[in-house]
């Protein structure tokens, strides 16, 4: 449809008709460019968007590649099959190229030791078996009524072990009086780590081993000791640990006696 004309129909002056296309089409032209523009926009957008789309995209994989990924340059199985396709002739050529050599030599080839295996080990010899023999309810046969016959033993060994149980040592020294010159008699005293201490050597070695060897703290020893009803503060473990170690030198004759030792350990603290 040809609009101007249209217009010319509709409008008899043609002047006006002229202005009223001239208007028009500057409307059309000016909706045309809007129109332009704003496609121009969406696709600046469009595109944008995309581009961050990607780069977020290439960045996750990354990310994923470096947490979950493999930690080191391992041949992928695309690589894998390259060599793995090839593997027994190579291995072949080779243990018969090492049979020439061997026979041109004179040398006997090598065996190829055995891999050791890797089940589980045997438990050391120097640690004391306990057994515990499970027979049979009845010794004859649920079949026919006979007698059974022993033809071997199915041996199976489980690692056990016995946590650290607190006793006490007591010693009864009977004293023994004569009657005619009444004179007393009775067994020395054993001898100890520390004079008159309550702490025994077994107590001792315990301190000193969990604090020194194992690196327990004090704390911790303490919390085991409580688990079975006995109170050993950290300060009386401390004085263990640093008496115990005197000990020797003061049983020696070097000094350092254990007397002040018995000022603060008393039969108190196990109440």
């Amino acid at each position: 449809m040809d609009l101007h004309a249209e217009l010319e129909r509709i409008i008899p002056d043609s002047a006006l008709a002229d202005d009223a296309w001239r208007a028009i089409r500057e409307l059309l032209d000016d909706a045309q460019q809007a129109a332009a523009a704003q496609i121009a926009r969406r696709d600046t957008e469009l595109h944008a968007a995309q581009t961050k789309i990607q780069a977020l995209t290439l960045e996750l994989a990354h990310l994923w590649r470096m947490r979950f990924g493999a930690k080191s340059e391992a041949l992928g199985a695309e690589t894998k099959d390259l060599f793995q396709e090839t593997l027994a002739s190579d291995v072949a050529a080779a243990e018969a190229e090492l049979a020439q050599q061997a026979e041109a030599t004179g040398t006997p080839a090598t065996p190829r030791p055995k891999r050791a295996g890797a089940g589980r080990q045997t438990l050391p010899e120097h640690l004391p078996r306990i057994e515990h023999r499970h027979e049979p309810e009845s010794c004859t046969c649920g079949q026919c009524g006979k007698a059974l016959v022993k033809i071997g033993e199915d041996i199976s060994e489980q690692l056990d072990v016995e946590p650290a149980r607190f006793f006490v040592h007591r010693h009864i020294r009977p004293q023994y009086a004569c009657r005619d010159c009444e004179t007393v008699t009775a067994a020395p005293i054993p001898p100890a780590v520390i004079d008159g201490g309550l702490a025994a050597t077994g107590l001792l070695a315990w301190v000193i081993v969990g604090k020194y060897l194992d690196h327990l703290p004090l704390y911790r020893l303490e919390r085991i000791a409580a688990r079975d009803g006995v109170t050993l503060s950290r300060s009386t473990l401390a004085s263990l640990a640093s008496l115990a170690s005197l000990a020797p030198r003061s049983q020696a004759g070097h000094g350092a006696k254990a007397s002040w030792f018995r000022l603060g350990w008393t039969s108190r603290r196990f109440a």
